[in-house]
């Protein structure tokens, strides 16, 4: 994954690094204020009395002036309450509006099995009542924030009336004075804005929360909504963002490190400033203890523990972020851009167990192309000096990006044929030879140089490698250069059981397996042929498999085509020319079955008719025309569940955030023709007596033909079929049992050539296999049912022709009741031998 550090928002107030106070909070001394009169006072003259001058009428203006100062005095403020009541009082939000208050949650996607795969949103937020936010959480915020809290109505006064002076006194604002209900009613209400409306505002609403809620229900609101640093709002979240774990596991020090952070998340930052949070912390243990919260032996312990916080993202359980973000594509498709802050949860359609399976089946099946093609070299040389310094190295490593199941390391030294490797987690592990004795010089797809003797003849101290856990031991990896992408969907609904995008979804975002449009290769030919059973022949009827050469005008001049093997067979039963691959068969039976007839055909599994039109020549019966793996896999799902179409979905349901459902698919289900309860039931497409042949021509691919690998697995209800383009560009395979249909896909984004032996048996199949193993672990390993209206008629393997059952070398073909040929009494062999013997 992506190493990198989360942007965090500004401070809510930052204050200068230098000051105790800001650190300490309110409670530093601040000197005494005091008067002296001066020295040797100058005694007034006293004034004549001026006989002239009336003292009534002065006594009188003075008493007016007075009366007029403190009638003003008294009356402005009046005026200006009154102002307040009538123009911006009634403005005020209800309070009552936070017992239903809403937060911003993010989004939340899980497996079916509710594991979690991402959390998608701007704010991390795990809401949580009153009750399930431990004791000393509500402790330490109250010690360093509002000691009174449980005392008073809302309004601090003496903390107002110091914050005036100081503001008076030194024309700086240096302490707060804001109570938390009056923070709830600011950080719920209010604007940042710092104007005087705002704190009096601030003020009325404060009375307002505490007239209209409990003081549990305030602290509640207050440590859900106070942003923490690190896009993380409210103290559970900034649990798991600095200790990785729920609030409910949090030792005292941690509890003080959170509740410290309100002040200035960004400049009392355990991430950031691990001294300074350390300062900010111990003031806060020191408060508990004074407020008789914790005992001095508690808080002296608490404060003895080294700052260990660090960044922690949500726990995933479940590696699946190409499902993830086609769920954030559909929650705001759905419900708006609100859909990643209203806390919904999308449970997907994903099997955990199996997601898991196709992750590492892809990881281990692109690493094995690697090996099979050389090692390149590794990633970077480091000197002796950088190696002697451990804690740089270890940074080093680190800032090193690693995908998919590899780690970072680097080659410390040789013990024999062990090569020790300090990883990036700071572990020393062994690299015994064997796991490294593939990495012979990578000079090209098709070539390497000398196969290594011991390890340093790959490798030098200081060389940065990859390494891959193989069970109990390690393995030499590197960077894989081709993609991959595996689907896998339950035949009788359409579900997505897992889906891999690509090797890792942060080196590479494409989404191949929807996304990606390649040529098919050979997957395609089953469709064809069961056209060729649709358009009345059997799986006897012979075609010739000779070189031949087309004039076509949406080709080139000349089209040459041939077999893999350079080689050509004759007559050849369709039977066994699916089996084996034979291109030249499959190209004369497009020239039968016609064009038009296969276009309409293929689109009746579920194949895009676009493309289909776009590459409507003799080429599609080759695989010429692109599809992504997804529509791949839900065609295959036609042979699976016996003949109908059914619609892939990944997405099962989506709650709110009180867990009620507000969406349910209703996904269209094969069930019984003559007993169908479904909703909504899916749609029979090709005939069960034709799926049945085909599933038994595809389980010979299995048997003895292109797919042979795939019957080490020992099941009887698996069939499929390669799929290899032209130089080898991809590699398919795609296969299935009666419940789970999966395709696979292997190739270089850029096409190019895999090599000269990477076919779809090499290359995909293997993929498959890993996977398909641990899909099929729990399932019965029965045949696949046969339909009636199926007969099976001994033939001749090399004719196709019907014989006596008698007759030596004869095989059972299966035929439809109307296509089937009529058993002779006597065999084309033994027909000769009478000729003969009648003209001898």
């Amino acid at each position: 994954m992506n190493k990198s550090t989360p942007q965090t928002p500004p401070d809510r107030d930052l204050p200068s690094m230098g000051s105790a106070k800001e650190i300490l909070g309110n409670d530093a001394k601040r000197p005494r204020q005091t008067s002296q009169a001066p020295k040797n006072p100058r005694k007034p003259r006293a004034k004549k009395p001026n006989p002239s001058k009336k003292p009534g009428g002065r006594r009188w203006l003075k008493v007016l002036v007075w009366f007029n100062v403190l009638g003003a005095f008294f009356a402005l403020p009046m005026v200006a309450i009154a102002f307040y009541m009538v123009t911006i009082y009634p403005t005020l939000p209800e309070v009552s509006e936070l017992k239903q208050v809403t937060y911003q949650v993010p989004l939340r996607v899980v497996t079916q099995d509710g594991k979690l795969i991402s959390e998608i949103g701007t704010q991390k937020r795990v809401p949580l009542d009153y009750h399930q936010i431990p004791e000393p959480m509500t402790q330490a915020v109250i010690a360093a924030e509002d000691e009174d809290f449980y005392t008073h109505s809302g309004v601090d006064f003496k903390g107002l009336a110091r914050a005036v002076f100081e503001l008076v006194t030194t024309g700086e604002k240096k302490s707060g004075g804001s109570t938390i209900t009056m923070q709830v009613a600011r950080n719920f209400y209010l604007s940042s804005e710092k104007t005087y409306l705002r704190k009096l505002n601030e003020i009325v609403l404060a009375f307002k929360i505490e007239n209209e809620l409990s003081k549990q229900e305030i602290m509640a609101l207050y440590l859900n909504k106070i942003f923490l640093g690190y896009r993380s709002y409210g103290v559970a979240a900034a649990a798991q963002t600095y200790y990785g774990k729920p609030i409910d596991q949090l030792n005292l020090d941690e509890f003080a490190m959170i509740a410290g952070l309100p002040k200035a998340p960004s400049a009392f930052n355990p991430v950031r400033d691990a001294e300074r949070a350390k300062l900010r912390r111990n003031y806060v243990l020191r408060r508990m203890n004074e407020l008789n919260f914790i005992t001095s032996d508690q808080m002296q312990a608490a404060m003895d523990v080294p700052v260990h916080a660090k960044l922690h993202g949500a726990e995933i359980e479940v590696e699946a972020s190409y499902v993830a973000e086609q769920a954030r594509l559909f929650a705001m498709e759905k419900f708006g851009e609100t859909a990643l802050e209203n806390g919904l949860t999308i449970v997907t359609t994903l099997d955990s167990r199996l997601q898991q399976a196709a992750n590492q089946a892809v990881h281990k099946g692109l690493q094995d192309y690697e090996r099979r093609h050389g090692y390149r070299g590794p990633i970077e040389q480091l000197d002796a000096a950088f190696l002697a310094d451990k804690t740089a190295l270890l940074s080093k490593l680190d800032a090193i990006n690693n995908y998919g199941d590899l780690l970072v390391g680097v080659v410390t030294d040789f013990n024999q044929t062990q090569t020790q490797v300090l990883l990036e987690t700071d572990q020393t592990i062994q690299i015994p030879f064997v796991n490294l004795s593939w990495a012979a010089p990578y000079l090209s797809v098709n070539s390497k140089g000398k196969s290594p003797k011991k390890p340093q003849d790959v490798l030098k101290v200081g060389d940065v490698i990859y390494v891959q856990a193989q069970g109990d031991s390690w393995a030499l990896a590197q960077e894989p250069l081709p993609e991959s992408a595996l689907v896998s969907l339950d035949s009788r609904d359409g579900r997505v059981l897992a889906l891999v995008g690509g090797y890792d979804y942060f080196r590479s975002k494409f989404n191949r397996a929807i996304q990606g449009k390649r040529q098919v290769g050979s997957n395609i030919k089953p469709f064809l042929y069961s056209l060729a059973l649709e358009s009345g022949m059997t799986a006897a009827t012979t075609i010739n498999d000779a070189p031949v050469v087309f004039h076509d005008g949406n080709l080139e001049d000349y089209w040459r085509p041939e077999n893999y093997s350079g080689q050509y067979y004759g007559p050849t039963r369709l039977r066994q020319a699916l089996a084996l691959s034979r291109n030249l068969v499959s190209i004369r039976l497009m020239q039968q079955v016609g064009l038009n007839a296969a276009a309409d055909y293929f689109q009746r599994f579920g194949f895009p008719e676009q493309e289909i039109q776009t590459h409507k020549n003799l080429s599609l019966s080759l695989g010429a025309v692109e599809f992504a793996p997804m529509d791949v896999a839900r065609a295959y799902t036609v042979f699976a569940n016996g003949g109908f179409l059914v619609d892939p979905y990944f997405i099962a349901e989506v709650r709110d955030f009180s867990g009620a459902p507000i969406y349910q698919a209703e996904p269209k289900v094969v069930c019984p023709e003559d007993n169908c309860t479904a909703k909504t039931p899916a749609e029979r497409v090709i005939e069960a007596r034709n799926i049945y042949i085909m599933q038994t021509i595809m389980q010979d691919v299995i048997r003895y033909g292109s797919g042979k690998l795939a019957s080490s697995l020992n099941r009887q209800d698996i069939a499929g079929k390669t799929g290899t383009t032209n130089d080898q560009k991809d590699a398919w395979f795609s296969g299935f049992n009666p419940n789970i249909s999966t395709t696979v896909w292997v190739g270089f984004d850029q096409p190019s050539t895999l090599g000269r032996v990477e076919v779809g048996g090499r290359a995909a199949l293997p993929i498959w296999m890993d996977y398909m193993r641990v899909a099929l672990k729990n399932q019965p390993n029965q045949p696949f049912v046969m339909p009636p209206g199926l007969v099976q008629v001994p033939i001749n393997k090399e004719t196709g022709m019907a014989v006596p059952p008698s007759t030596k070398g004869a095989l059972y073909e299966i035929f439809r009741e109307e296509y089937a040929p009529q058993i002779p009494k006597v065999s084309q062999q033994q027909m000769e031998s009478i000729t003969e013997e009648l003209f001898d």
